[in-house]
């Protein structure tokens, strides 16, 4: 390799580096300052402690432990858990029938259904939240779990990425399957969601991400802050006095946690699953 090259790869290495500290140093503090004083936070704004936990390894835990005390957050993770794990196993399922009827079946208006389909991802969700809205109030369904969860189980994007993905295997795959006695239900469960994973676990850590980190929805539809997701709970805990930064950070971090752990087992399906959407290749 020639100095230039050297130099080159160098630079690049580099400003790598910069951008990754960039969006790293906002979590680093975060969970720093959730392991310390109030007092420690402000005095260590202007020097590298800012970055550390205190020095006195009793002090890491004693803000969750007021923060748990105060409020019921362990209720709210239990809450977040549970419409994420709902959204997540709805939008694999019912996406995956709509991608599978949109690239292996024939019916009369097929492309241009899926075409407004498609449209709609121009969209802005805020537009259609009243919409959505007036339809729960209209079935009865306002302050309920099932209206947390129901309309975010159909996602245009999903059911896009799954066509995709269906469309990509072989149609006499299919009709070896359909000689054999194999009927649509069981081409799709035996035969379609198998080669589909990275598919699935794209759909999977997207709908789990959008699920927790959602907040104007729960909080329109919700009134019983017994059922508030953790994101509606922040809020709430943000604005309860007194308030202490660290517990603000406590909670945070609580908030994140589940997200880096999901994107790290899904990552290397998640990249591949992107990587091949608008191409069907698995």
């Amino acid at each position: 390799m020639s100095r230039k090259r050297k130099w080159k790869v160098t630079l690049e290495y580099v400003l790598l580096i910069l951008l990754a500290f960039l969006f790293v140093f906002p979590l680093l503090w975060m969970f720093a300052s959730s392991l310390k004083p109030e007092a420690s936070i402000y005095q260590d704004l202007t020097s590298i402690k800012a970055l550390l936990p205190s020095l006195q390894p009793s002090d890491w835990l004693e803000p969750y432990r007021e923060l748990f005390s105060r409020f019921n957050i362990l209720g709210y993770v239990a809450n977040s858990l549970l419409y994420a794990t709902i959204i997540t196993v709805g939008s694999i399922v019912v996406n995956a029938m709509a991608g599978f009827a949109f690239s292996k079946f024939t019916f009369k208006g097929k492309y241009l259904l899926f075409g407004m389909l498609l449209a709609l991802l121009i969209v802005p969700m805020e537009t259609m939240i009243i919409s959505q809205f007036t339809i729960i109030h209209h079935l009865g369904l306002v302050d309920t779990r099932i209206a947390v969860v129901l309309p975010m189980i159909a996602n245009v994007f999903f059911i896009y990425l799954f066509r995709n993905f269906f469309m990509a295997v072989p149609t006499s795959v299919l009709e070896s399957a359909r000689i054999e006695g194999a009927n649509n239900w069981t081409i799709f469960w035996r035969i379609m969601m198998p080669m589909s994973k990275p598919a699935i676990a794209t759909v999977g850590t997207l709908s789990f991400i959008a699920s927790w980190n959602d907040y104007l929805w729960p909080l329109m539809i919700l009134t019983d802050t017994s059922k508030h997701p953790l994101q509606v709970a922040i809020t709430n805990i943000n604005v309860t006095e007194p308030v202490f930064t660290n517990q603000i950070m406590a909670i945070l971090t609580i908030s994140t946690i589940p997200l880096i752990i999901v994107y790290i087992f899904a990552q290397k399906y998640l990249l591949q699953g992107l990587g091949s959407s608008g191409t069907g290749d698995k």
